[in-house]
């Protein structure tokens, strides 16, 4: 959840959305994201929506906030009306959801199940810091229906963890895989960074050996993205600490593909692997493939049919609206066909599966599968897939092609 809201148009108080938006809905994924919006302590690269106890201000309670957020989802169903929308994923992220007990991730879950159905195979994937749930919260999660967790591990190295302000020990992201195996779960993720500040090609491919070693079913590794306003950046500022390094970053990149794809992980998304189709995160999938979901939350953000819109940002302000019968959402935007068109190519060539080589301009098209930047698929299906070397130039591939 980005900490700046973006400008936009007005949205009704009730949350009413235009009729077009409506017109196909449940014939495509739906999903629901809630953003659970409080840390323990700050991380220093970390410009998410998130607050500390300290941060948080009046008018909000972490310990109400789940009664709060209720009100957003029975909001959901008036706005969306009757229409038949089993869910088919739902994902708590944050700030650190285990923060709240586990009862009340557990509320949350059923009223969206007693609001609109979920699936029979539904995704309920909660992220979690490896120190904050023990094995009898994970046990409570499974019983009330969660499927999958999300640890950020980050780093085996503690002096990495160190730079990034991350308070958890090296080995506890192993034993927290492993806890979780325990209670019941059959798809666990570790995240990790690669590209911090004083770390080295040997402290990386010791994290990611280290996280294959805890035999999770999905990894994920993004490159450090140093962001205005973060205790991160006015360290790098101040000269106390080097910028990432591009070069470097795409080494690190390689030693995890490699790593990975050896242990029997295969990318699904730039920045993901898994160890079968069935590990993939189908939350995530939805957001990548043009599927409609409600983001439940202060700062989080929505998207259906076409209309995307995002909620105010601060846990008072959000409590406020809610409270007195209105929607927290601040502003929204109607997406043209050109920027669902653009969208489309931005997200779907991230994927394994690539994007239709029609949706792409031919002449930039061509240029990038003569480059080597892209291939065609091997099943004669007509999609533009990244290679290896277009996977390292994704951004500038895509810019290209959009």
């Amino acid at each position: 959840m980005p900490s700046v809201l973006p400008d936009g148009e007005a949205v009704p108080a009730t949350g009413e959305l235009p009729a077009t938006a409506l017109e196909g809905l449940g014939e495509r994924p739906f999903g629901f994201y809630v953003h659970i919006p409080f840390c323990a302590t700050r991380c220093g690269y970390c410009d998410f929506n998130t607050y500390t106890a300290t941060e948080l201000g009046s008018g909000a309670s972490q310990r109400e906030y789940a009664e709060t957020a209720l009100r957003e989802v029975r909001l959901a169903r008036a706005v969306l009306g009757e229409v038949n929308l089993p869910v088919k994923t739902v994902f708590f992220g944050g700030g650190t959801p285990t923060l709240l007990p586990p009862g009340d991730l557990a509320r949350l879950l059923r009223a969206i199940g007693d609001e609109f159905g979920l699936a029979p195979d539904a995704e309920i994937t909660t992220e979690a810091n490896p120190d904050s749930v023990d094995v009898a919260a994970l046990a409570e999660l499974r019983e009330a229906g969660f499927t999958r967790v999300s640890f950020g591990m980050q780093s085996a190295r503690e002096h990495v963890l160190a730079v990034l302000d991350r308070r958890h020990t090296p080995g506890r992201a192993a034993q927290a895989v492993q806890d979780a195996k325990k209670a019941g779960f059959a798809h666990v993720n570790l995240d990790l960074i690669y590209g911090t500040p004083g770390e080295s090609d040997d402290d990386w491919r010791a994290s990611a050996e280290a996280a294959l070693a805890a035999e999770p079913d999905h990894i994920s590794a993004y490159a450090l993205i140093v962001e205005d306003g973060t205790r991160l950046a006015a360290r790098i500022r101040r000269g106390e600490l080097p910028a990432p390094d591009d070069e470097a970053c795409a080494d690190r990149y390689l030693i995890a593909e490699s790593l990975f794809t050896q242990a029997g992980l295969e990318w699904y998304e730039i920045s993901n692997w898994a160890a079968s189709p069935q590990a993939r995160c189908r939350h995530n999938l939805l957001y990548w493939t043009g599927g409609d979901w409600w983001g439940v939350g202060p700062g989080a953000h929505s998207h259906v049919g076409g209309v995307r819109w995002w909620n105010v940002r601060h846990p008072a302000a959000y409590a406020g609206r809610l409270t007195s019968g209105a929607s927290p959402a601040h502003a929204r935007e109607l997406l043209s066909a050109s920027d669902r068109r653009m969208e489309r190519i931005m997200l779907e060539l991230r994927l394994a599966d690539g994007c239709p080589l029609g949706l792409l301009p031919g002449r930039a098209a061509a240029d990038a599968l003569a480059d080597g930047l892209l291939e065609e698929d091997a099943y004669g299906a007509g999609r533009a897939i990244l290679t290896l070397r277009g996977r390292l130039l994704a951004d500038a591939v895509v810019r290209d092609l959009t």
